[in-house]
């Protein structure tokens, strides 16, 4: 139970910290606890929403490639931006399977590249 004090001082932290799409969800909430557990659902989603995502995430990490006429930097882009989020999902891959895989997914005119490497 929090007194009215500490529920003023989370709250407001809590609401400082949200953009006002996100307040018209948590405004009916009469604890901290409650704002932040609607907001995690609201973020994360449900474990099985969480699960689908990983899922999903896991699929596009493994089926990876360079796109036609894509230049490195977009292709990495593209390939962070996968990582970034099953990272914020708790899913990671070390740096040597992240290395390999981006190698692995190279087109032919990188081969002497890679074979340096």
């Amino acid at each position: 139970f929090l007194s009215p004090r500490a529920f003023n001082d989370l709250g407001c932290i809590i609401i400082c910290a949200i953009n006002s799409n996100y307040f018209n969800r948590i405004s009916s909430c009469i604890s901290a606890k409650e704002m932040w557990d609607r907001l995690e659902v609201t973020y994360e989603g449900t474990n099985q929403v969480k699960k689908a995502k990983i899922s999903m995430l896991v699929h596009e990490y493994e089926m990876f490639t360079v796109n036609e006429n894509e230049d490195i930097k977009s292709m990495f882009s593209r390939f962070t931006n996968i990582i970034n989020a099953l990272q914020a999902l708790d899913k990671t891959y070390s740096n040597s399977e992240m290395v390999r895989k981006i190698l692995r997914c190279l087109p032919r005119s990188w081969m002497p590249k890679v074979t340096a490497i």
